[in-house]
């Protein structure tokens, strides 16, 4: 519901509108070519036919029997569903527009919707909503309506809970609203739909051809962490720019301690903070996602003498905490299908602005070379890869694991650290580099 609003409204529901009555993103470029070019390498132009989300789509209607066809379709297609097109899932109704995913003329004509499950209501016509009370166009009708500035708009679909036994599924949302950004009124569109990224930041722009220049406005890539799909479907345009946000979601700090003799058992505190995402890290369908620390110990010579959460050669972490949702069946299983969870066995996830401290503890070899080198790697993948070679086939897709945050320490003196560095190595250095610039500026005065 809008926000303030006492009462739920009525989702538009399968078939209650004519695809027809929805106008293709093609004739959206004809005066805001910027924003569908942004649009059509998102996530979003791709929700219905991203081949993950398509596999996993065809394996729970075929285990249901088709009972969550309509409601995974919701989100990933709604002018299919609300055009009655889709299902079928074999896509023999659906017309070319119903396969544009989550495209502009259906967004820009919801104006109002409730929290979760794709509550929205749609209302196909003339009328465009958005967040502008001055958008006059010569090719629809413009309103400005307050729901498109307000995170309930992107709760509609980024919440999540079983059709079967309202299981929270995906909790997006729901975390944002119960953190410290949304006391502050820092909003999804403030991070997704800004250069900031973490925080608002204007983009000074026209929304159309011939329209007059604003101090911001929003950017339509509104790309998350899904860099495994915007790299296989956009050709890396936007996968790029995941890696970036996934680099701007966390920090780590390692403390290890300065001296240790041979034998003594050494303790690694590393701190994984979330100190970028306004919801926990991960999230989305977190089932699958996985975010996990590497830590290794090498010595002067390179000797390893420590290590977690390294990959083996099939692409398994190993020995490493995993941060996502666990699930469980009717039976107490743990399983990766959504439609077959009954339960939550646990969810390590972080919150904003919290901080996770993982303990690793090794006992310093008689033979090790000093200086001793600890790094620690926040990584991160949308799936991992026994899921995808069991989908799709080994050797179809390789899912790439981003190096979120690394920190270093040194035991017994300063070590070597690699020199790729780290973004609070390379900002040290930046702020180095303006000191001296600062001084050789000031003695030429």
């Amino acid at each position: 519901m809008v926000a303030g609003s006492a009462v739920a409204v009525e989702p538009t529901g399968f078939g209650e509108v004519d695809s027809e009555d929805f106008d293709s993103h093609s004739k959206c470029a004809n005066c805001h070519a910027i924003i569908r070019s942004q649009w059509e390498g998102s996530m979003h132009a791709y929700a219905y036919t991203d081949p993950l989300y398509q596999a996993e789509l065809v394996m729970a209607s075929e285990d249901t029997g088709g009972q969550t066809d309509e409601f995974c379709v919701r989100c990933h297609s709604p002018i299919g569903v609300m055009g009655g097109e889709i299902p079928p899932l074999d896509n023999s109704m659906a017309s070319d527009i119903a396969l544009e995913g989550v495209q502009c003329d259906f967004c820009h004509t919801v104006p109002e919707g409730d929290v979760g499950n794709g509550a929205f209501v749609s209302t196909p016509g003339e009328v465009k909503w958005g967040p502008h009370d001055d958008a006059p166009s010569a090719a629809h009708e413009s309103e400005f309506n307050e729901f498109y500035t307000e995170a309930e708009y992107c709760g509609m679909c980024h919440n999540v809970n079983s059709p079967f036994n309202g299981l929270p599924l995906d909790d997006t949302y729901t975390s944002w609203s119960e953190s410290q950004y949304a006391e502050d009124e820092v909003t999804c569109q403030d991070c997704h739909m800004t250069p900031g990224i973490t925080q608002f930041e204007a983009n000074p722009g026209r929304a159309a051809s011939g329209a007059s220049k604003r101090d911001h406005i929003s950017i339509h890539e509104i790309v998350g962490g899904n860099v495994f799909m915007l790299e296989e479907l956009s050709d890396g345009l936007y996968g790029e720019k995941a890696v970036e946000r996934l680099q701007m979601a966390a920090t780590l700090d390692v403390s290890v301690p300065e001296e240790a003799a041979p034998g003594d058992e050494v303790t690694i505190d590393v701190s994984i903070t979330n100190s970028g995402a306004g919801h926990k890290l991960p999230t989305g369908i977190t089932e699958v996602r996985q975010m996990w620390l590497e830590v290794s110990v090498t010595d002067a010579e390179g000797k390893m003498l420590y290590s977690s959460g390294q990959l083996d050669s099939e692409g398994t972490i190993e020995d490493a905490v995993i941060y996502h949702t666990v699930l469980a069946d009717a039976d107490g299983e743990i399983t990766d299908k959504l439609w077959e969870a009954e339960s939550i066995v646990s969810d390590n996830r972080i919150l904003p602005k919290e901080t996770e401290v993982e303990s690793h503890s090794f006992v310093m070899p008689e033979d090790a070379a000093d200086p001793i080198l600890v790094e620690a790697k926040l990584l991160y993948r949308s799936a991992s890869q026994d899921m995808v070679d069991e989908l799709f086939g080994e050797g179809t897709y390789d899912v790439p694991v981003i190096d979120m945050a690394k920190d270093y320490g040194s035991i017994n003196g300063e070590a070597d650290v690699p020199s790729n560095g780290t973004p609070g190595f390379t900002g040290l250095l930046l702020v180095i580099s303006l000191v001296a610039a600062i001084g050789i500026l000031r003695a030429k005065e």
